[in-house]
């Protein structure tokens, strides 16, 4: 190694290759600007290359830096292993920041309330949460975007390690003080009211409901189909929409919704939790993985 490359330099190039930008690596790690661009002049020199070019937006990186990128990263990690491994993992004293790509569903009914238990027992711990793009992932994860995430199975990347957090089911909500629906909710009816879906894609006007309708010989109508599960309650509570909606996403909103079982089954789904090798034995990554698979149980 040359003998001119210290830990401090490793650290400043791996932020810089993370963030691709100068004023958010040094917001990074701590530094000032110049502190950090006289940091990037010692890798250029050392390297002979120039490592980040100057771009309309941030710094684009050189192919020299780009083979540097994953075992710099790697290292880097095995590094913070060891050393948190030695002194043990205290989460009142972390301090880190962990990506956590997650569905709008995930990031109401589990994520928030892991921010909000974080917030007591880990308060220096920072959460970025992402959207979920499971095509992706894999190279978020690669690249220290992305710590963490939760997907069905069948998106599950198959090189990234899965654990199961919880089953979920759906439940039919409609706003309390519905004109049609009393205290039950029969298929007719079910049948009868205009509904909203989430169709992730966009436009889609169909779902797991109308493929277990079918086989009874019987189909609703979607009027309103939404991207995302987050403004679905909020419509149903200002309308006579129905919904299917999973449970975990209305399960502290009884007082604004009558909640009902599908009158025909309808399938539910597992989430999984993901994560790459390059986490998989960090001491602080172990111990959120592991509050997460608390809370999902709750």
């Amino acid at each position: 190694m040359d003998s001119r490359i210290d830990l401090n330099l490793l650290a400043a190039l791996d932020a810089l290759l993370a963030e691709r930008n100068v004023t958010r690596a040094a917001r990074r790690l701590g530094l000032s600007q110049p502190a950090l661009s006289a940091q990037l002049a010692r890798l250029r020199a050392i390297f002979g290359d120039p490592l980040l070019l100057p771009a309309q937006r941030g710094m684009i990186p050189t192919q020299r830096a780009l083979d540097l990128e994953e075992p710099l990263r790697a290292a880097l990690d095995a590094l913070r292993g060891v050393a948190a491994a030695g002194a043990g993992f205290d989460p009142a004293a972390a301090r880190l920041t962990v990506g956590i790509a997650a569905s709008d569903y995930v990031q109401m009914a589990l994520l928030r309330p892991l921010a909000l238990a974080l917030a007591r027992e880990a308060p220096g711990l920072r959460l970025a949460f992402r959207s979920l793009d499971a095509a992706a992932l894999v190279a978020q994860m690669e690249r220290g975007e992305v710590d963490l995430a939760t997907a069905t199975p069948e998106l599950a990347p198959e090189r990234l390690r899965m654990r199961p957090l919880f089953d979920e089911h759906y439940v039919a909500i409609v706003r309390r003080d519905h004109p049609t629906v009393g205290e039950t909710l029969d298929l007719d009816t079910f049948c009868a009211l205009d509904h909203v879906i989430v169709s992730p894609q966009g436009g889609g006007f169909s779902g797991p409901a109308d493929a277990a309708l079918a086989a009874h010989g019987r189909s609703r109508r979607v009027a309103l189909s939404v991207p995302g599960f987050l403004i679905v309650p909020e419509i149903v509570a200002t309308s006579d929409l129905l919904a299917l909606v999973p449970s975990r996403l209305v399960r502290e909103e009884a007082g604004r919704f009558r909640t009902f079982a599908p009158p025909v089954p309808v399938p539910g789904f597992r989430m999984t939790m993901l994560w790459h090798d390059r986490t998989a034995q960090h001491p602080a990554q172990r111990w959120l993985r592991a509050r997460l698979l608390a809370l999902a149980g709750v």
